[in-house]
């Protein structure tokens, strides 16, 4: 038999955006529904004593929104809880379709009232069920800044009525561009932890593939839809090679390219090759196709280098980006050999969004060792250990160091 802890664990892991979305639309209150839900999870520890429930989300709800009901039968909480979100009760959303709480939940994060890193704070929190130290330290603050942070996101969305449901199809153009971004961000937090003793979040990268496959169903024409979930199973079609049996790093050359995933990676392309079809051109669709080179290619050393800088010119070209700037210039580090990523690098050196960004002196360092510069190679790898708040990636720098004597 199961675990309860286990099955818990693997209920929070799976069914926490779901169970919240589904308790948000009693409560109508973000609050008072994560009270409930985390009520319902610890309500779970004890019931699940005697066997877990078939249906683990569905029992989870019913316990959520029974708390839910509970609370509303107390005049206070009423009061306190209905003026928060304007839920829609009417069963059809303006396009016939029933209603998808977990998107209307996705949508209420993302909403343009709030700012940027908000939107994903809040998002990592009720859709990706973190707690409010982990996400501190995701962006690298105090944890009272961050509940700070979190209660003001809250308080803003009540303020300015937000309903809690998906937006008509007139607005869903000028919404949707920020709810891919912030999907893209939880991928690239799952892929590599920012912080911690772990490299990959495998609840995060799972709630990605979940968020992107949603964002597919309810949009299926849309390319930038289509290139963020290419980019998803791209991207994560390579999860089980990335570390060995201790934790540690595996970089991209000592993969073992045969665990791949192949269905993830062949979706991901036919995905690419859509997208890429589409006027005007989607950013996602053309960083796909960047991990769609990667995925095709035999070894490191056969990689398609030259394409890849000609697809990152194509991102620059009409998304400007110091992130992309600095991957482009590894690529031309490999494409032109280490000089030449060098040179790329120059430009980037007084960037000030970059100040402070680890991946940038660990990439000097990396071609300045390939150039056979070891001291300067040193110096750079001192300068990215000190940045890197992950202990995997800070380990592997500290071998770096080691090797270099």
């Amino acid at each position: 038999m199961i675990h309860p802890a286990r099955a818990v664990a693997d209920a929070h892991r799976r069914e926490w955006a779901t169970v919240l979305a589904a308790t948000v639309r009693v409560t109508r209150d973000l609050d008072l529904a994560e009270e409930c839900v985390q009520e319902a999870y610890a309500q779970a520890l004890e019931a699940w004593r005697d066997g877990v429930p078939a249906r683990p989300g569905a029992w989870l709800t019913t316990a959520a929104r029974r708390r839910a009901l509970d609370a509303h039968r107390r005049a206070e909480v009423a009061q306190r809880a209905l003026p928060l979100l304007v839920v829609d009760e009417v069963a059809p959303e303006p396009w016939g379709a029933p209603p998808d709480d977990v998107l209307a939940l996705l949508f209420t994060c993302c909403h343009p009232a709030l700012t940027a890193e908000a939107r994903v704070a809040l998002t990592l929190r009720l859709l990706g069920g973190l707690s409010t130290p982990e996400i501190a330290r995701a962006f690298l603050v105090t944890e009272p800044t961050m509940a700070a942070r979190l209660t003001r996101a809250k308080k803003k969305i009540a303020a300015a009525g937000v309903p809690f449901r998906v937006p008509p199809p007139d607005e869903v153009p000028r919404r949707l561009g920020g709810v891919l971004a912030v999907v893209h961000l939880v991928l690239t937090t799952g892929h590599t932890a920012p912080t911690g003793a772990a490299l990959v979040r495998d609840d995060l990268l799972d709630r990605a593939h979940d968020l992107a496959r949603l964002l597919r169903s309810r949009f299926p024409d849309d390319p930038e839809v289509a290139g963020l979930l290419a980019l998803v199973l791209l991207t994560d079609a390579r999860r089980a090679t990335r570390v060995d049996a201790d934790g540690g790093l595996v970089l991209l050359a000592d993969q073992d390219r045969a665990r791949w995933d192949a269905a993830m990676i062949e979706e991901g392309r036919a995905l690419v090759r859509g997208a890429l079809g589409a006027r005007p051109v989607a950013r996602y669709a053309v960083l796909a196709a960047v991990a769609a080179v990667h995925a095709e290619a035999p070894s490191l050393e056969d990689t398609d280098w030259p394409e890849i800088v000609g697809l990152y010119d194509v991102v620059l070209a009409r998304w400007p980006s110091p992130v992309v700037a600095l991957n482009r210039a590894v690529a031309v580090g490999f494409a032109d050999g280490p000089d030449a990523g060098l040179a790329a690098l120059d430009g980037l050196a007084d960037e000030p969004r970059l100040a402070g960004y680890g991946y940038l002196a660990a990439a000097r360092g990396e071609l300045l060792r390939r150039a056979g510069r070891h001291r300067e190679a040193r110096e750079a790898i001192e300068e990215a250990v000190l940045l890197t708040a992950n202990d995997v990636e800070r380990e592997l720098l500290a071998g770096r160091l080691a090797a270099l004597g």
